[in-house]
């Protein structure tokens, strides 16, 4: 590891860093606060998100819940509304896991050590790090991937950022080149380079504080660096939801099962390996006959077929819209009977909201709201 610090004296390296932000801050609401609750909110939200993105959600959590204590007392029904459209739904789920064992286990006092901040659920060891050095200044290096593309260019890796010996390589130099006296502001300073100078995409060469010293740059190699070996498989999955009206009313169900949008609400689902050609499909499926008991329904319209990518998968869904001349006796809690102009209570997966934006249905709803 040492050939790699010696390329530029990790003294040298941090006074540049640090002159760099002091020239070019980049004012976000969290870096005013060392409270450890606002800043683990906000490294959550800002899992696989952009900052443009994450920005308003956080804001609206730290409205709604503005301490560890209002985010534990939370439903997590409303905690995944406050959540909705911001996706991967299992960090949700951890936060409100977490703020639950920091309020009820630890007296609401959130842990002041790397071990203990790593060891709370849905925390890994960027996440941990980033927590420990900017709310108690500790001296933990993060890597995240704004950390990886600035390293791996500057001191031209090539080794794979998605291998085992690739993260070793990585977290190694990162902790050597750390400020340990200033390990919060080097940790925000690294990762605003990344996000804001050495970009993916057309970075800002010419004004770059490592230019003279960037293997990339140098070599040019800047698109080729950082290496990632792995590609991902998306599997394919096609989804008919049953939109069963009658009189304002239609059925929806919540999300159990351990699989994507665990605990979000939804339209009774048909799964199949295509997306159907006909009514008469859909009619054949025992779902149907058990929510309808065959009774005349009438098929109002057919969606468009809309599409979502997640990070293993692709979802592909129709919804078929039936006027019921009543809706189903239910025979337990899996369904739910619900108002149409209640619908936007719930929390939904973000493909079915794109349905009810785009929709007739939406607009009545609005209407009669």
């Amino acid at each position: 590891m040492a050939t790699f610090a010696a390329m530029i004296d990790p003294a040298l390296f941090r006074e540049r860093l640090l002159s760099w932000h002091d020239r070019h801050p980049r004012p976000l609401p969290w870096k005013a606060s060392d409270d450890p609750y606002l800043i683990w909110l906000s490294e959550i939200i800002l899992q696989q998100t952009r900052v443009e993105q994450g920005l308003p959600y956080f804001e609206r959590f730290r409205e709604a819940f503005p301490t560890v204590r209002a985010l534990s007392d939370a439903s997590l029904d409303v905690v995944l509304k406050h959540w909705e459209g911001l996706g991967y739904y299992s960090r949700a789920r951890n936060l409100h896991a977490t703020a639950r064992y920091i309020s009820g286990e630890l007296d609401g006092r959130f842990p002041d050590t790397y071990e203990a901040i790593k060891a709370l659920k849905g925390i890994g060891p960027y996440t941990a790090a980033a927590i420990a050095s900017f709310a108690f200044g500790l001296p933990h290096a993060v890597v995240d991937g704004n950390v990886y593309r600035v390293l791996a260019r500057i001191f031209g890796i090539a080794e794979p950022i998605d291998s085992t010996e690739g993260k070793k390589i990585f977290a190694r130099l990162a902790q050597e080149l750390l400020d340990p006296n200033l390990p919060g502001e080097y940790n925000q300073a690294i990762m605003d380079f990344g996000a804001t100078w050495c970009t993916p995409a057309r970075p800002k060469c010419s004004g770059c504080p490592f230019r003279a010293d960037c293997v990339a740059y140098g070599e040019q190699r800047i698109a080729d660096l950082p290496v990632k070996s792995k590609r991902t498989t998306r599997r394919k999955r096609f989804f008919h939801y049953l939109v069963l009206e009658c009189r304002g009313q239609v059925l929806l169900q919540q999300r159990r099962e351990k699989d994507v949008w665990q605990h979000l609400f939804q339209f009774p689902l048909l799964e199949a390996d295509r997306l159907y050609e006909s009514e008469e499909e859909v009619r054949e499926q025992p779902l149907w006959k058990q929510l309808t008991g065959d009774r005349s329904c009438q098929l109002r319209q057919v969606s468009k077929s809309f599409s979502q990518t997640l990070s293993h998968q692709q979802i592909n869904a129709v919804f078929w819209e039936f006027d019921l001349p009543e809706l189903p006796p239910l025979i337990d809690d899996t369904y739910l009977p619900v108002d149409r102009k209640n619908l936007r209570n719930f929390a939904f997966p973000k493909i079915i909201d794109w349905y009810l934006r785009d929709n007739s249905l939406y607009l009545k709803m609005l209407g009669k709201a």
